[in-house]
């Protein structure tokens, strides 16, 4: 698929302190792509920039294959930086009339489409400054899905939230990208939460680009594993599946291999390499959940 994002060598100055060195992202067309890292890692600064709030200091941006008229193109994207603009003294609905008449948006009855899609339908003339923060959440991404956007781009919506908030939000983000095509890029520091709900990942810490990686990827690494390198790579991939019957397996970068079973025959996996002439180079056991392969990225002292 296309890429509707591209940011290319992004870097950002405030005086003399630099927050955003050479960060470079792609985001595919239908993609839920997760912009993930500590607090005061550059996050909302990258996602400042994409919609045109504060300009790069270097580096360039592409929506939709175009560096060409970025503003025509944002027009076709909607952004919820930081928190939600909400008017408290407003109703749900009041909040979402207002935003269709801002954006010159024509149909009427987006409104309520868009009450029933983020489930605040039955709100009422309740005050928004009343509801509870997981409402407002809601409330915040229905104001930018109101003008049917192709690209939606998020700045930490589960932010604060009870798990209960958390699930309704991540249920809210998947139906609008399956149901309705939506792209987004949505930030968090909470790799654990954008797991079962990203298809991509950007990893990123003191405002540069640690890692990228899709979701099969992240899940093979955090996976149990034997880790193996050898002086032949294919020739150890014949030896595990003809003398060991190893099966499931996956070679990382043509180097690597990553073994996901038959962990407890370590000593039997070296002996029976070792009698075939190879030379081990590594051999270890790894194995994570997502939050520890997160902390290990960035550092727990940055959580």
């Amino acid at each position: 698929m296309a890429d509707v994002i591209a940011a290319r060598g992004l870097c950002k100055s405030y005086k003399k302190q630099e927050v955003l060195h050479d960060f470079s992202l792609t985001v595919e067309k239908g993609h839920i792509c997760g912009l993930i890292g500590p607090n005061g890692a550059g996050k909302t600064t990258i996602m400042k920039i994409l919609a045109g709030m504060m300009f790069p200091t270097k580096g360039g941006l592409e929506f939709f294959g175009s560096a060409d008229g970025l503003d025509d193109s944002r027009a076709r994207m909607s952004f919820m930086i930081e928190q939600p603009i909400i008017a408290g003294s407003l109703s749900a609905r009041d909040n979402l009339e207002y935003v269709r008449l801002l954006r010159g948006y024509p149909d009427e009855k987006r409104v309520n489409e868009v009450l029933d899609i983020v489930g605040l339908g039955d709100t009422g003339k309740k005050k928004a400054g009343r509801f509870s923060l997981g409402m407002k959440q809601r409330l915040g991404i229905g104001m930018a899905l109101l003008p049917k956007p192709e690209i939606m781009v998020l700045d930490e919506p589960v932010n604060g939230l009870d798990p209960e908030g958390i699930v309704d939000v991540r249920q809210l983000i998947l139906r609008l990208q399956e149901e309705m095509g939506v792209t987004v890029l949505i930030s968090s520091h909470l790799l654990s939460e954008l797991s079962e709900l990203c298809t991509d990942f950007s990893i990123i810490s003191h405002g540069r680009l640690i890692e990228n990686l899709g979701r099969d990827e992240l899940l093979v690494k955090c996976r149990g594993h034997i880790a193996l390198r050898t002086d032949d790579i294919n020739k150890t991939a014949a030896i595990l599946e003809d003398k060991l019957s190893v099966v499931d397996y996956k070679v990382i970068h043509g180097e690597e291999i990553h073994i996901f079973e038959k962990l407890s025959e370590v000593r039997r996996i070296s002996k029976t390499l070792t009698d075939s002439g190879l030379i081990i180079t590594r051999l270890n056991e790894e194995g994570q959940d997502l939050e520890d392969y997160y902390l290990e990225k960035v550092g727990a002292d940055h959580e």
